[in-house]
């Protein structure tokens, strides 16, 4: 499933996994890879066998999708519904056109929430799933996902509180200056939180394309993200300058 997606992935180091430091979960860790596709997961439950089955199914569905449309897997710009498609890949089409990216951009997202939600459906009552820093988030507690911006000093130093009525929900970043994959822009961090991970992933995407360099860059994003339907929360770190949007609460570590 490789292929340009339009976004820096991941938020965090490729080389320290530092995203993937957990405190006080009290959930099982399992990691879970397949090919590009390597996950972290938290359940309540060892869940390893039954995600590692899950990854095979969501990766065959687009793979599959990507053969027979090949243009599916390189566009930077938003693919038509196509009645026809597997349900991970309409959920990719959707949130491309609601972001106005192209539909892998919404690829780590989908995965994580697919994973997630077969995961609950086979009887975990937790589980958080991590995919390139991307984040599918179902727990019972509040908790909280603290924010990895590379050398800004603002890296490390805040977190986002996610209360336990506003999940399950996606937690997805983009970043122009970590990572190796495309971006357009050149924000440390633009985290978004949605309802759908496939959403916020796309949404992360089209946002962080769009910050360059000073503060009004970072308004204007902030305005854009008031212009696509279903986002919760928008937090925006590049240098020195922080922005905020929507409903989001932010916590100082």
């Amino acid at each position: 499933m490789a292929g340009s997606h339009s976004r820096k992935k991941t938020p965090l180091s490729y080389q320290d996994r530092e995203y993937r430091r957990v405190e006080n979960s009290g959930l099982v860790s399992s990691v879970v890879k397949m090919a590009e596709t390597d996950l972290h997961i938290l359940a309540s439950q060892p869940v390893g066998d039954q995600a590692l089955k899950l990854v095979s199914d969501v990766r065959g569905y687009i793979e599959l999708y990507i053969e027979q449309h090949p243009r599916f897997v390189d566009t930077l710009v938003p693919m038509p519904m196509n009645k026809q498609a597997p349900e991970v890949v309409k959920k990719m089409l959707t949130a491309g056109m609601q972001a106005g990216v192209g539909p892998m951009a919404a690829v780590a997202g989908v995965v994580a929430e697919w994973v997630g939600r077969g995961l609950l459906a086979q009887g975990a009552d937790e589980v958080i799933v991590e995919n390139g820093g991307d984040l599918f988030v179902a727990r019972k507690q509040e908790c909280t996902v603290a924010v990895y911006a590379g050398e800004s000093p603002l890296s490390g130093e805040l977190a986002i509180g996610l209360k336990p009525d506003r999940m399950p929900c996606g937690v997805c970043c983009s970043s122009g200056t970590i990572g190796h994959s495309l971006s357009l822009g050149v924000a440390d961090a633009v985290v978004v939180v949605a309802p759908f991970t496939a959403l916020a992933d796309a949404a992360a995407t089209r946002l962080g394309n769009e910050v360059g360099k000073g503060k009004q860059s970072i308004n204007r994003a902030l305005e854009l993200a008031g212009e696509i339907a279903g986002l919760s929360g928008v937090v925006i770190i590049s240098g020195d300058q922080l922005g905020a949007w929507g409903d989001i609460e932010l916590v100082r570590l």
